[in-house]
């Protein structure tokens, strides 16, 4: 595989899970995918709780902020293959047109930034947001996109999310 698939992760605020699953698909994907994130309203910065997380598995921290989607959806953007929602309030929203007719899907995970308790409670709670999306996004990196079409590939990009739906509700 010699192209390099660009992925956006989108959530309302981008400050936690849409910047997480941006380093961990810029660290997984290496060389394959190129990850970045955006919100359709933007916070404006990186929730510290997902900064404190990020830095202690070793993912820079320097570049990331929050921004806006429509940043994406300029002529000089980035050609977007493809973009995943893990918020379900982005899910619901009309979303910009995006450069290069990407394949789009929900992955939703809970708001980590809502979670309210103790400090351990909350960094409890990231790590198991971090390992949801670290999750779907070591599965997406392992598809032999070669041997998909577009349908089957899909087909297995909502597959993704939804299996781990059932595994969280079930």
């Amino acid at each position: 595989m010699d192209k390099v698939y660009n992925v956006l992760f989108l959530c309302t605020g981008n400050s936690a899970r849409s910047i997480m699953a941006e380093c961990i698909m810029n660290r997984e994907g290496k060389g394959r995918f190129m990850g970045f994130s955006a919100g359709s309203h933007p916070t404006g910065k990186v929730n510290p709780d997902a900064l404190v997380l990020l830095k202690q598995f070793n993912y820079p921290t320097g570049e990331l902020r929050s921004k806006n989607w429509d940043e994406f959806a300029a002529p000089d953007a980035p050609k977007l293959d493809f973009v995943f929602t893990v918020c379900d309030s982005a899910a619901g929203e009309v979303c910009p047109v995006w450069p290069g007719n990407p394949m789009t899907v929900h992955w939703g995970v809970p708001d980590p930034a809502a979670f309210e308790g103790s400090d351990a409670e909350r960094h409890a709670y990231f790590a198991d947001i971090y390992g949801r999306l670290a999750n779907r996004i070591s599965i997406f990196c392992s598809l032999p996109f070669e041997r998909l079409d577009r349908l089957s590939l899909q087909t297995r990009l909502h597959q993704i999310g939804e299996a781990e739906q059932e595994s969280v509700s079930g």
